[in-house]
């Protein structure tokens, strides 16, 4: 009897943790999705004051400095070499190429009309994902991420009138250089806490992001308000930082393909902050869009 008790007692805490575990990583994805879905407002908000290389470069020396200095008091020693290459995916996909092709494409798109495409993230995430680990998510998996996107897709299409802006083309290279960022973060926080790998990823660039600092505030004018400073702020410690800290935590739990279809609910949550923040009008199909979206955010998230 002893002895039977005591092989049930490890499976029960195994099973336990494992729920734990995913239960954590659910809400740590989500909050790095809201924090997310605050980028768009808050890039236009930068807009106001910063050129769109000028505001990318700047976001990612501040948010550079933050996870500079995390990495120095903690001591944090050099990644080994192996992650070196995946931490350029990283740095190039998240750090780099989603906020370049997303802003310059703010400047001509609104941010309803950007929420179109990124909608798109989830299902380019999870096809990478599949790609890079081998892993195949079953059909009941891919018909409701296919169903959530299809909602994302009519509801912000909607909402921007049907029409395609000049800013689709950045905004298709923005999906891909960020799912592929995603994937490989996904993959490192594995093997590194998600902040670090967050971390070193924005060392990595600071260079370059120096570079991009001086050259854009020299040759694009900069009009400060407390709009454009609130805007860069937020793009810098809540988008680029935290944002990703607690995403790659959050995935490094429940998975690349599972966490990407949290993000379901990004543009309609960038929607939200539009109205607020923005002063755009929201479309009363809304609250029906949104039910939607959760109803497919909760079948991928219980499927194995």
């Amino acid at each position: 009897m002893t002895a039977q008790n005591s092989a049930t007692l490890p499976t029960t805490i195994a099973v336990t943790g494992s729920a734990r575990g995913a239960a954590t990583g659910t809400v740590l994805a989500s909050l790095g999705v809201i924090a997310f879905s605050l980028t768009f407002p808050a890039t236009a908000w930068g807009l106001e004051s910063f050129g769109p290389w000028s505001l990318v470069a700047l976001r990612s020396v501040l948010a550079a400095a933050i996870a500079g200095a995390f990495l120095l008091a903690r001591r944090v020693p050099l990644p080994a070499r192996e992650h070196w290459a995946g931490l350029a995916v990283v740095a190039a996909g998240v750090v780099v190429g989603f906020p370049l092709l997303t802003t310059l494409a703010l400047t001509t798109s609104t941010t309803s009309h950007a929420a179109v495409v990124v909608g798109l993230l989830p299902l380019t995430t999870a096809a990478l994902s599949a790609l890079r680990t081998g892993v195949r998510p079953s059909r009941r998996f891919w018909a409701a991420a296919l169903a959530g996107a299809a909602v994302v897709l009519a509801f912000t299409a909607a909402q921007s009138g049907g029409s395609l802006s000049a800013g689709d083309a950045y905004l298709f290279g923005a999906l891909l250089v960020c799912a592929a960022g995603y994937t490989e973060g996904g993959r490192l926080a594995r093997a590194l806490p998600g902040w670090q790998v967050v971390g070193w990823a924005l060392v990595l660039c600071l260079p370059l992001s120096l570079a991009g600092s001086a050259l854009g505030l020299a040759y694009e004018p900069v009009h400060l308000t407390g709009h454009g400073l609130a805007g860069l702020a937020w793009a810098a410690a809540g988008s680029t930082f935290l944002g990703l800290y607690v995403w790659y935590r959050g995935m490094a739990e429940i998975g690349a393909p599972r966490a990407s279809q949290l993000q379901l609910a990004q543009p309609l949550l960038t929607l939200v902050w539009s109205v607020a923040l923005l002063g755009e009008r929201l479309s009363p199909a809304a609250p029906v869009a949104a039910c939607a979206v959760l109803v497919c955010i909760a079948v991928t998230q219980r499927v194995k």
